[in-house]
């Protein structure tokens, strides 16, 4: 199952020949020489140009009859295609998908929800999710190099990197809060099962029908917005993690002051919580033990590439489908489960008119298909040339959207279960987010037989679920770096499993401040901001743009034959010219209208060095698109045109070679007697 180092074959069908651009020697770095070019012309360093590549010495390498020969060592490749596929599932299909996708279609109008959500998939998500994978195989390249494609825009892949970096550091958590639940499901009975815990209060108490049975049970429960990004985590909103608050009250226990022993585990066990961020409070060296062992086991899964993805990547995808249908087929046997599946999928169509249901749908396709990661670019570019992507995307877009809606008849059946135990509407227990995983699903769990059974079983499938999310997202970060780093520098020098451990460790020290008594308010200021609705529309609506508009949608469509063999349904250049745009923008702006500060638990407010700090977050990452390209024309010699079409000519890898027609070849190659410029392509 490992890749093996295999040669790109030729191409069997005849079609338009790549129009010429410049050359890069080395096809797996990005800071790496570029072809020489006469000193006539605006240089910026890198873009456009002619000349031949470069051979390790510096030397133009060429054969008798003009044709550029260079020796090179090929990238890897999956050894078996399953890989790349299972790689894929293993990243975009995560948490959000079974926390998230369930509640929202409760929410919207249970069946109904189907009809936005599906029209969005077709126009925005696989049309994207196509672009990203089928450019990381274009152009052999990680999810920063690949946009040498229009180097103006290269900001795009630094700003992806930003927002991975950003995940990989606070998705972890959610891991670490799995792993220490799953430490604590081998007790009978479970620790949030019953009070007289240390850290329980003398308001703790397990008698929920008494206190449902002393209000009415038409008290309204709070709006939720947990979720999270994903894809790295696939959902739809930043975590709000008052769902404890919203349990508490579909509990029919606030009135009274009664708090149930699960909210007190999460809260004053787990998280230990401290009054605001401006508290930071002790370090929790339980948490800590269990964020070592998390990133220890993320780092070798990755570290030897895809050498060990593809092969840890079976297990991690698979798995928890196992444990969904074990789930499911011990669910429906439960008492009320019936009722909660129902309830799942009972149809509202007066929620079509409602612009928020479609901005949900809008919203959750992009988080879950984890798009604007560049993460699907990189395990893109391990894919052999002729590869069919096209085929692959649409697959994967079933694979995905089709696990979110099985998970939800997992989850309701837990929840209509739980509902009929304590004689309140299903309703007042629906959660989303951590709220399902650590509060109510807990709660459900201690309502049945072999508790710590399913406990277990539940939270070990929660683990495996966001490890092979974070892990192809780490592998996808260390990716972009390597193919960044100069060749023959010391930097370029560097193991790949070292590379990988300076990233692990630095998150590690990142998450060092997730684990304190104020961490939670950290996690939710990463939460929040970096990897938000605002910036990953942001990032795909210039993925589009560029594609479609800067190298050309036609261009890039005869690019993908090239590689799959056949044209692609016009659709796809009609989605990324007009409609996907369009829909980013639309989701974009609501967005930004809808804006509001954040706060947890609906009572502490951020304050306003905090937000800012937020916000600091998220424009690290939406400002590299901007500044680059302004940095880069500014850099540049000659009129604004010439800048415009210097910068816009792809630099292209030896594996395209094969493919350019013999005029453009000779626009490769420097006038006789000019002096050349052996030109080094930066990090920007």
């Amino acid at each position: 199952m490992s890749p093996e180092l295999e040669e790109n074959s030729q191409g069997e069908i005849s079609l338009p020949q790549l129009e010429a651009g410049t050359l890069s020697e080395e096809e797996g770095g990005s800071a790496r020489p570029l072809v020489p070019v006469p000193g006539a012309g605006p240089g910026c360093g890198e873009g456009g140009g002619a000349g031949p590549p470069q051979t390790q010495d510096g030397a133009a390498a060429g054969t008798g009859n003009g044709v550029v020969a260079v020796p090179a060592v090929e990238r890897e490749t999956w050894t078996r295609q399953m890989d790349f596929i299972m790689s894929c599932v293993g990243f975009a299909v995560g948490l959000g998908n079974v926390w998230r996708f369930p509640y929202l279609c409760y929410k919207n109008g249970g069946g109904v929800f189907l009809i936005p959500y599906l029209l969005i998939v077709f126009i925005g998500g696989i049309p994207v999710f196509f672009l990203e994978i089928a450019l990381g195989q274009f152009m052999k390249q990680g999810g920063v190099s690949a946009w040498n494609i229009a180097p103006l825009f290269k900001g795009l892949g630094l700003a992806s990197m930003v927002i991975v970096f950003f995940c990989n550091t606070y998705y972890i958590m959610i891991l670490v809060w799995g792993l220490y639940f799953l430490f604590h499901s081998f007790t009978n009975p479970l620790p949030w099962a019953t009070c007289g815990h240390p850290w329980n209060t003398p308001n703790c108490t397990q008698d929920f029908r008494r206190a449902c049975h002393n209000r009415s049970a038409a008290q309204p429960a709070l709006p939720s917005s947990a979720a999270t990004p994903s894809n790295l985590l696939s959902s739809t909103s930043p975590l709000n993690l008052s769902s404890a608050q919203l349990f508490l009250n579909g509990s029919c226990m606030e009135a009274e002051g009664m708090r149930s022993p699960v909210i007190e585990f999460w809260e004053r066990k787990v998280l230990r919580l401290s009054g605001g961020l401006h508290e930071p409070g002790d370090i929790s060296y339980e948490m800590v033990l269990c964020l070592i062992a998390t990133w220890i086991i993320v780092y070798f899964c990755m570290w030897k590439g895809v050498k060990s993805t593809g092969k840890v990547v079976y297990f991690t995808a698979l798995f928890p489908y196992l444990v969904l249908v074990v789930l499911l087929a011990h669910g429906v046997t439960l008492p009320g489960a019936l009722d909660g599946i129902v309830y799942y999928l009972k149809p509202d169509w007066s929620k079509l008119g409602e612009a928020q249901v479609w901005i949900d749908a809008g919203t959750q396709i992009f988080f879950s298909y984890a798009i604007g990661l560049g993460a699907l670019t990189a395990l893109g570019s391990y894919n052999r040339f002729h590869n069919n992507c096209y085929q692959d995307a649409f697959l994967l877009a079933i694979i995905n959207s089709g696990t979110s809606f099985f998970a939800g008849f997992v989850v309701f059946s837990v929840l209509g279960f739980m509902a009929a135990e304590q004689g309140v509407d299903i309703s007042k227990v629906a959660e989303s987010g951590p709220g399902l995983a650590f509060i109510a699903y807990p709660k459900a769990v201690t309502l049945m037989p072999l508790a710590p059974l399913w406990a277990a079983l539940f939270f070990f499938m929660l683990l495996i679920l966001g490890l092979d999310s974070q892990f192809v997202g780490v592998e996808g970060l260390i990716t972009g770096i390597m193919d960044m780093l100069p060749p023959k520098s010391a930097l370029g020098s560097l193991r790949r499993e070292v590379v990988a451990a300076i990233c692990c460790v630095i998150c590690f020290l990142i998450d060092m401040s997730m684990v304190t008594e104020g961490g939670m308010y950290v996690f939710q200021l990463f939460d929040y901001y970096s990897a938000s609705g605002i910036t990953l529309l942001w990032q795909a609506f210039w993925e589009c743009v560029v594609i479609a508009w800067v190298y050309g949608a036609d261009r890039f469509m005869d690019d993908v034959a090239r590689m799959i063999g056949y044209q692609p349904l016009p659709y796809m250049k009609w989605c990324w010219s007009y409609i996907t745009p369009f829909v980013c923008v639309g989701v974009f702006l609501f967005h930004v209208v809808n804006y509001k500060p954040l706060t947890y638990n609906t009572v502490y407010t951020y304050p306003l060095w905090g937000e800012a700090l937020g916000w600091a977050l998220a424009l690290s990452s939406m400002l590299c698109i901007p500044l680059t390209v302004l940095y880069k024309l500014l850099r540049c010699k000659g009129s604004l045109r010439e800048r415009w079409q210097h910068l816009t000519t792809p630099v292209w890898g030896r594996h395209h070679l094969e493919y350019l027609a013999p005029e453009s070849e000779a626009k490769l190659l420097p006038p006789a007697g000019t002096k050349s410029t052996l030109l080094f392509e930066s990090v920007i």
